[in-house]
């Protein structure tokens, strides 16, 4: 063998033996990095499926919850991902989107009133579902209150027993009231005006319940009660009367009746008072369940809870130029007043 291809199959040798390592290398970091790689995690989807109109203005109740989700880790297109679906006080609406919702398979739903729970409650009975209503029992929602027994729990705002302590109040704002108008959604449960009914026959108060289940009522109801002569209007709480407060309370003002109103959401449009669970503590409540749910609580075992916080709202600068008198009595007592 000459010593020039003993030199070329040693530089073959090499070569090969080159390729070999450079291949083996390669492979190892492949597989080091296969080794090392983490799956991407999907994040959770929250459908929030609600009858109210679609944002602008943003919507305070669900600005709330969104701050107390953040509380809890849960971020909008961070940590979650929310599917927002506002379908207005329109029960075809909310059916379709609920149904759409159901479609996408979102780990959690979230609604707000009867309608829209309702919607979500047809649509499936897999999907957690937590519920901002009046009467989760009344209503078919839930088993009972501490064990909900199906995939619906939430939030009950103890609609009734507040509507006869806002009755009470106006009482107290005005002692010589005797006919009281009480607005009422029919799309929410009757046990609201009936509750004010039975507590109006205590008070000495006579009472004209009045329905409106769309914003087109409204006019036709305040002028029903200034037909009536009332001398005051209590609304009761729904979504559909709280979406459309601007126009209740420019209604109020126009025939000069004095109002008491579900939520601070009513004084702040420029309301005259307004008695009812604290909207922050309303917001936690609802956020801690979602939690709950998202790290692997079922609705069926998860207690639906109820208010502790109550707030009283005064509108001094509405009863001035309404010509009503705020009781020092209950100044002292409310949580906020706007002057």
């Amino acid at each position: 063998m000459t010593s020039e291809f003993r030199l070329e199959r040693v530089c073959r040798i090499g070569t090969t033996i080159g390729f070999l390592g450079l291949i083996a290398i390669v492979a190892g970091l492949v597989a080091a990095t296969h080794a090392n790689a983490q799956p991407v995690a999907k994040i959770p989807r929250i459908g929030a499926l609600w009858p109210t109109t679609p944002p602008p203005p943003a919507n305070a109740q669900m600005e709330t919850l969104l701050k107390h989700l953040r509380d809890l880790g849960w971020q909008d297109g961070k940590t979650i991902a929310i599917e927002y679906r506002y379908g207005g006080n329109d029960a075809s609406r909310l059916a379709g989107y609920a149904n759409e919702l159901a479609r996408l398979k979102v780990d959690v739903i979230t609604t707000t009133g009867d309608l829209a729970t309702h919607a979500a409650q047809q649509a499936t009975k897999a999907i957690p579902i937590v519920a901002t209503v009046g009467f989760p029992v009344e209503s078919g929602f839930v088993k009972s209150l501490s064990h909900p027994g199906g995939n619906i729990t939430g939030y009950a705002t103890l609609a009734d027993q507040l509507s006869a302590k806002r009755l009470d109040l106006l009482k107290e704002l005005l002692p010589r009231l005797t006919r009281v108008a009480v607005l009422w959604d029919p799309v929410t449960h009757e046990r609201q005006p009936k509750t004010v009914e039975t507590a109006a026959k205590t008070l000495g108060l006579q009472v004209n319940v009045l329905r409106a289940k769309s914003a087109d009522e409204l006019e036709g109801a305040f002028a029903a009660a200034s037909t009536w002569r009332a001398d005051a209007i209590l609304v009761l709480a729904s979504p559909m009367l709280n979406g459309n407060r601007a126009t209740i309370v420019r209604l109020a003002t126009k025939h000069r009746l004095p109002a008491m109103y579900p939520s601070a959401t009513f004084t702040e449009a420029g309301g005259l008072l307004a008695y009812g669970p604290s909207a922050d503590e309303q917001g936690r409540l609802i956020a801690s369940a979602i939690d709950k749910i998202l790290k692997g609580a079922k609705p069926a075992e998860t207690p639906v809870q109820q208010p502790t916080m109550f707030d009283l709202d005064i509108n001094l600068k509405v009863a001035q130029e309404i010509g009503v008198k705020i009781p020092q009595s209950i100044i002292l007592r409310a949580n906020r007043v706007i002057k």
